[in-house]
């Protein structure tokens, strides 16, 4: 098996361990990261490739550890007061219950499973995405053959694929199954601290009596894979566009109300006693912020002229527009009569309005462009950091 293979089975087994939330950031997962620069080009030399290894793991390491300060101060789990021991012994009787041995993988392969079976067939070599790599031939013609020649292609190019693929699951879904048990305790430990703060040692004895029993325990093996089952999904999925409709049904009422919301004020609404108020608070001179004022007041009066310039050149504009569809309709009508198209055959009123509609058009651009290169020169010196 190459190299490349091994990093794409590896990157298939990071993406079924990593959380769902983790595909849903425009980042890419750290996980997943790791595995695909982690594992070593063909070309690269032995200790090469294992410097490139320890940095793909120092660096998702570096990318977690971000993370947690981040989620650590975003909830302020330094100020939480501590837990009691008995009310945590408790909960983590409740957890275990909770999450049995497997949970995490049964849960994920509800999610995942499929994706990743789906995605191991495709790389297969008898898959027709491989046997078009192969062969150069369209794999819609290959979808098009029977399973028979499929497989003869197939044997032609890898005979022992069989054995082979049985191998790779033999050896990956075990690591996959071992870091999904890794996973566990932590996620018993961080839920039983959260069960420990939000339930009273009575609600947690009553969860542990029922989860003792045959109904209990039932649940307990199966109420974290059923948040992942593909009919809560999909229930979930169908959800969403009542909810974006009811937002948009509402839209106008929401504005109604959302408007005579007073709105925040700028450096230009200031005035001098407030602008020395922020000065002070601000510690810096008060003659910079009424610089900067003053400069805010010039680009906006400049910025609502190039505003209304463009406008201009937007409506005379449109007017040349619509003329020239009028006259692109009388040409239509009067079929491949070329001649209508001879301003000299147009009458002098017709004439004289579109050139009129033009000469506008033309003033209106120009005066945009100029407006518009006025406004871009004042935003540039008052985005300038003062001195």
């Amino acid at each position: 098996m190459t190299k490349s293979k091994l990093k794409n089975l590896l990157l298939a087994g990071a993406m079924v361990m990593t959380p769902a939330h983790a595909f849903a950031a425009p980042k890419e997962a750290p996980i997943a990261e790791a595995v695909t620069t982690a594992m070593p080009a063909e070309s690269e030399s032995e200790p090469d490739s294992a410097q490139s290894l320890a940095d793909a793991k120092a660096k998702m390491q570096k990318e977690i550890d971000q993370a947690i300060a981040l989620i650590e101060k975003i909830f302020e789990v330094d100020k939480l007061p501590p837990v009691d021991p008995a009310q945590l012994a408790l909960a983590q009787q409740t957890t275990n219950a909770l999450i049995p041995a497997g949970s995490i993988e049964k849960m994920l392969d509800n999610m995942y499973g499929k994706l990743f079976r789906a995605f191991m067939d495709q790389t297969s070599s008898m898959s027709d995405l491989m046997l078009s790599i192969k062969t150069g031939v369209d794999s819609e013609k290959i979808a098009a053959l029977d399973a028979t020649s499929k497989t003869a292609i197939a044997d032609m190019f890898d005979p022992h694929r069989k054995e082979r693929e049985d191998q790779i699951n033999k050896v990956i879904k075990p690591l996959i199954s071992e870091a999904l048990g890794d996973l566990e305790p932590p996620m018993r430990d961080g839920l039983a601290r959260a069960y420990a703060r939000k339930f009273s040692a009575q609600q947690l004895g009553d969860l542990n009596a029922f989860l003792a029993t045959p109904t209990g325990q039932a649940y307990g093996a199966e109420w974290m894979s059923l948040q992942a089952d593909p009919e809560v999904m999909i229930a979930m999925v169908k959800a969403v566009p009542p909810l974006i409709n009811k937002f948009i049904d509402r839209g106008p009422e929401l504005e109604g109300k959302l408007k005579d919301l007073p709105k925040e004020k700028a450096m230009s609404d200031l005035t001098d006693a407030e602008l020395a108020k922020l000065a002070k608070l601000m510690k810096v001179d008060v003659k910079t912020l009424k610089k900067n004022r003053d400069m805010w007041n010039d680009d906006m009066a400049t910025d609502a002229t190039a505003v209304d310039a463009v406008d201009a050149a937007g409506d005379a504009a449109d007017a040349a527009a619509d003329a020239a569809d009028a006259a692109d309709a009388a040409a239509d009508a009067a079929g491949d009569y070329d001649e209508a198209y001879d301003r000299s055959n147009w009458s002098a009123a017709d004439l004289q309005k579109v050139e009129d509609l033009e000469a506008e058009a033309d003033k209106a651009s120009s005066a945009a462009y100029d407006a518009e290169q006025e406004a871009v020169t004042n935003a540039r010196k008052r985005l300038k950091p003062s001195t």
